[in-house]
């Protein structure tokens, strides 16, 4: 180090040479962590990738570098440090496989038994995307195992059965949370029913699989939680079948609740909540709508609320600045992407033709994945619709979220998991 001493040219040289050289390395490692995907709606689980915009596509079309063909379920991939795992099922086996996100290359496999049905004979597989976190992967099946396994390998750490556990309820899907790791917690909406306290969400140690704190005993939905900061205080969010709750992490401990729920029974409580500053959207279909909210201690302060903006059957749009770009509609009943003002509700523009589809924000543009398996590259601007790409690359009845990964856009259908290269 420096300590204020002579130095000759050579020690100097050497001395300058390693600090380029170690912030090459800090540059590189960083560049590393935001190519990452490494659970349900990216780095931040919010649909957002880095600012760095996308190139230019060519005139042909992007390139597909692989394609592989994959079992039942919704669930989307993710992928970090150059691995992309994928969570589907081939007969009465849950699979969890991990791939080379460059080639396709199975590096490794584990499945697990499952006896799963839904109750609409729709699709028996699992729905909740698998959570990448450090050297650990998790994953929550359509019948409720909770389990960690080794990134490297695969390898089990622990598994927990929610359903015999805490008696959970598969719903009309399935289990569907993807889990939340914030600290040591590996955070779920079980929905489940025994033991005083409740159990509708619960945090699980991420070393151990012993259960840290479990609260309350509302329903669970569809949707997945979040963790944000909030007024200086890291906070969870979960959208339950009943509401928005606000939990401290730590402990469980609940803040508030905030009604939303459709009156129709079969209904659901899917997109996952956004957070802006201290502004807080949540939004369903079945005329349920959307509201923005901003957070207190002790209660929400409803800015706005409607069922006219922006009600999201299932996908969970994205904030981009000052505004929301997402999907309005009932997937039965006909869908458009819209452009809204986050903090007035108004409605900038709305394009037809997507279905329900999903979508992510790369730098300034939009990548939408209609429900038909075209990708379409938008404009992510609220002066009007302007599409600058477009290719197939998927068949028809797309429902998972796509993920993008050091320029590689990874996306399914019901029969096949497709690498497309960005770069």
């Amino acid at each position: 180090m420096f300590d204020g001493r002579t130095h000759d040219h050579r020690t100097v040289k050497c001395i300058l040479t390693f600090i380029a050289a170690a912030a090459v390395t800090l540059t590189a490692h960083g560049a590393e962590a935001q190519a990452d995907w490494p659970q349900f709606l990216g780095p931040a689980r919010n649909g957002v990738a880095d600012a760095r915009p996308l190139p230019a596509g060519p005139a042909a079309g992007p390139k597909v570098l692989w394609e592989k063909q994959v079992g039942r379920g919704w669930s989307s991939p993710v992928a970090a440090g150059g691995k992309t795992l994928i969570f589907h099922r081939v007969k009465d086996r849950e699979v969890l496989e991990c791939l080379d996100s460059a080639t396709g290359k199975e590096l490794w496999r584990v499945e697990s038994e499952t006896a799963y049905q839904d109750q609409f004979n729709f699709d028996d597989g699992p729905r909740a995307t698998p959570t990448i976190s450090r050297d650990q992967v998790f994953t929550l099946g359509a019948d409720g195992l909770l389990t960690c396994r080794k990134l490297a390998d695969g390898a089990q750490v622990w598994a927990v059965d929610t359903r015999k556990e805490f008696q959970s309820d598969p719903g009309y899907f399935g289990m569907v949370c993807s889990p939340l790791v914030e600290g040591k917690a590996v955070i779920v909406n079980l929905g489940g029913k025994n033991k005083s306290g409740g159990a509708g969400i619960i945090a699980f140690d991420s070393a151990t699989g012993k259960t840290l704190w479990q609260t309350g005993d509302h329903e669970a939905g569809y949707s997945s939680p979040i963790a944000a900061t909030l007024d200086g205080k890291r906070r969870i969010l979960s959208l339950t079948r009943t509401g928005l709750l606000s939990l401290a992490p730590e402990s469980g401990a609940t803040d508030w609740i905030y009604p939303f729920r459709s009156r129709t029974q079969a209904s659901v409580n899917a997109a996952t909540p956004l957070v802006s500053g201290d502004l807080i959207f949540i939004t369903a279909s079945y005329s349920t709508g959307a509201a923005l909210l901003k957070w207190g201690e002790v209660k929400p302060q409803e800015v706005w609320r409607n069922d006219e903006t922006l009600s999201s059957h299932y996908m969970t749009p994205v904030i981009a600045g000052e505004y929301l770009y997402g999907i309005d509609g009932r997937q039965e009943m006909g869908c458009s992407l819209r452009c809204v003002e986050l903090k007035t509700g108004k409605v900038k523009w709305s394009k037809e033709g997507f279905g329900a589809g999903t979508l992510l924000l790369a730098g300034t543009e939009l990548l939408v994945l209609s429900e038909t398996g075209e990708l379409i590259r938008v404009a992510a601007s609220p002066e009007g619709y302007k599409e600058t790409g477009r290719a197939r690359i998927l068949d028809a009845e797309v429902r998972a979220s796509g993920a993008l990964a050091g320029g590689l856009y990874l996306a399914r259908d019901r029969k096949k998991l497709v690498c497309i290269d960005l770069r």
